[in-house]
């Protein structure tokens, strides 16, 4: 039977300041799925409230912009994909064997809160399901409790966009929080690489985690692996 994996993507279009747009990293999405597709797996999209998923337009100019992000806006059965992901609601948890959290700054918003995506993360993590993120997408992780009631990531190690990077990509003024430090507060065991922007990618048990854009790749591919 073909592995399930479910891909979260955002619902947010822009900052606090809505004269600065944002939304869900495409190559993030498109990267995994390439890598997913080829293993045969079966995907769903899904979002913290279901519908429409608008496009970061960063991620739409180069050097961000390629082959398969081109691809996926080219084809309007993917797009559609895109207006119509599902609500957290509507998704069995025992129907999936891992959970991909995507980025792009618009996650900073509604990712953290999502009670639907909490009990779907934590419901494939105590079943020994894959819980996995990239870049911003580990903001998903930071409020979500196991039935202990601790931290998903306490003690854990993982990695995601880092502060460093934030400021590089001259956005610390324009983000909600520092989603490293809000890791670490956590008890998070936070890893990055020596250099900002290069792919990068943890892996502690069941729990895989990329820094940045450039890990989608290889961090969809470690998923693979353990399934």
């Amino acid at each position: 039977m073909s592995k399930r994996i479910l891909n979260v993507v955002t619902n947010v279009g822009h900052y606090d300041d809505p004269s600065h747009p944002t939304g869900l990293w495409l190559s993030e999405l498109t990267h995994a799925w390439h890598v997913f597709e080829q293993h045969r797996f079966d995907q769903t999209l899904i979002s913290p409230a279901g519908g429409p998923s608008p496009l970061e337009p960063r991620s739409l100019k180069f050097p961000n912009y390629d082959r398969t992000a081109k691809a996926w806006r080219a084809d309007p059965a993917r797009m559609t994909l895109l207006e119509n992901t599902a609500a957290p609601g509507e998704i069995d948890s025992a129907d999936y064997d891992a959970i991909y959290f995507t980025g792009g700054h618009a996650v900073m918003y509604d990712f953290p809160d999502s009670e639907g995506l909490q009990r779907i993360t934590r419901e494939i993590f105590e079943r020994g399901g894959i819980v996995a993120s990239v870049c911003h997408g580990y903001c998903g992780l930071l409020n979500t409790r196991l039935s202990d009631g601790s931290y998903l990531v306490a003690g854990r190690k993982l990695t995601g966009f880092a502060w460093q990077e934030e400021v590089l990509a001259r956005v610390d003024k324009l983000v909600p929080y520092n989603a490293e430090e809000e890791m670490k507060k956590r008890g998070a065991l936070y890893e990055k690489a020596m250099l900002p922007f290069v792919s990068y990618t943890v892996v502690d048990g069941k729990l895989v985690t990329g820094q940045n854009p450039g890990s989608a790749k290889e961090t969809a591919k470690r998923v693979a692996a353990l399934l």
